[in-house]
């Protein structure tokens, strides 16, 4: 006799089995191994502006202090 817990793994297994099978997880990873590139491209950019951005901020209100830090 199958426990609780034992089901629940099976049919949690038998889920991700038919889930995996279906076109639309297919496409999904198609798409998101195709668009992969791109979306590493875009945070990198958007990461290295946002740096930018801050160093100007930074000195901007070092200057703004007169030189001074916390």
């Amino acid at each position: 006799m199958e426990t609780k817990e034992e089901r629940v793994t099976r049919r949690h297994k038998e889920r991700d089995a038919r889930m995996r099978a279906s076109a639309g997880f297919k496409t999904f990873n198609v798409l998101f191994i195709l668009s992969y590139p791109f979306i590493a491209t875009f945070t990198f950019a958007i990461s290295s502006l946002l740096a930018i951005l801050s160093g100007v901020s930074r000195a901007g209100a070092w200057i703004a202090t007169g030189g001074k830090s916390r």
